[in-house]
């Protein structure tokens, strides 16, 4: 039984998704499909367009959501499904007013991005980009006893600020290198962290060798880390973010960087996404910065694509949703 044109619904795709996500939608034979058919973000005007009349909603981090576009799409939007597990894009309260449902994806990019930033960490701490670089434009002479030191895992102290699933699986990586101890900071303390002897305090990054920031972007957290919080942090220490880039007061870190207040920082996300090629930041050699590539492994961005699309039709169909986002 094919539904009738007059029935399918209408579902505006925001981007070029993992082909997983896309069959699921075809197959299901409900959706009369519009995609924004391109790997770029769409243009705000083309997404207040797409949307008019829309019942479900699939987009992106990138895609702000707020009462603009909420109010262009009209009263028939029933969901909204995004391909991310942060919702800081997603204007919640106005979502929550219009009783309209919202899927996501936590869970499946867990490990992936959890070990991203172990990656990442590694290759801050190790320097690893700077020896790829001395490599290749002849920078490397001989072997010399401290040429390209860095610091190391082993006998050390990490903080993670946010302690969730992405959090908790860091802290789970990391303690096979010889971490001797684990501390974090959240809203309460975490009971899963007793399997790893986590300790639960207020701002321990006094005594932290590598700090990770994993927490969610809130009001709390924007701006989290900035000049205060640097300067509490050992001159030896090592600051990685793969959560959000407002977390970070960039220009505050772009000073500690360069005052040799901390050593080093690894940063997978920044403000603004992408960073402009002349940002200070870029300018040293002591800062890594990745493309947000968290959770880019094959697998997890098809997985992702999946829960993405199944979440959309559950909502379409008023029914259980694999992946829900409680408002």
């Amino acid at each position: 039984y094919r539904m009738s044109a007059q029935q399918m619904l209408k579902v505006f795709v925001t981007r070029r998704i993992p082909q997983e996500g896309m069959k699921i939608l075809q197959k299901a034979g409900m959706c009369n499909l519009s995609v924004w058919d391109s790997d770029e973000p769409v243009p705000r005007a083309e997404l207040l367009k797409g949307v008019a009349g829309a019942h479900g909603l699939l987009c992106l981090l990138s895609d702000k959501i707020d009462a603009e576009v909420l109010y262009a799409a009209g009263p028939n939007l029933k969901v909204i499904s995004t391909l991310s597990v942060g919702f800081d894009h997603l204007a919640i309260n106005e979502i929550k007013k219009r009783g309209i449902r919202v899927g996501y994806t936590p869970d499946v990019l867990t490990d992936a991005t959890a070990e991203l930033t172990v990656a990442l960490l590694l290759a801050t701490c190790r320097r690893l980009p700077e020896g790829v670089e001395e490599v290749k434009n002849g920078g490397w002479s001989t072997w010399k006893p401290l040429w390209l030191c860095g610091y190391g895992l082993s006998g050390s102290t990490v903080g993670v600020i946010g302690l969730g699933r992405i959090g908790l699986a860091i802290a789970r990586q990391l303690k096979p290198f010889g971490v001797k101890r684990l501390l974090y900071t959240g809203r309460q303390p975490k009971p899963q962290a007793q399997e790893m002897d986590g300790e639960y305090g207020k701002k321990r990054q006094e005594i932290s060798d590598f700090v990770v920031v994993s927490c969610s972007l809130t009001p709390d957290t924007q701006g989290l880390c900035d000049k205060t919080f640097f300067c509490k942090m050992k001159k030896t220490s090592i600051f990685i973010n793969t959560s959000r880039g407002a977390v970070v007061n960039q220009e505050d870190l772009f000073g500690a960087l360069s005052s040799g207040q901390i050593a080093a920082a690894g940063l997978d996300v920044t403000t603004p996404e992408p960073l402009p090629t002349d940002h200070p930041l870029l300018t040293l050699k002591n800062c890594v910065v990745l493309p947000h590539i968290g959770s880019a492994t094959y697998s997890t961005r098809g997985v992702m694509s999946e829960l993405t699309a199944n979440n959309l039709l559950a909502g379409l169909t008023s029914s259980e949703m694999p992946s829900e986002l409680k408002l």
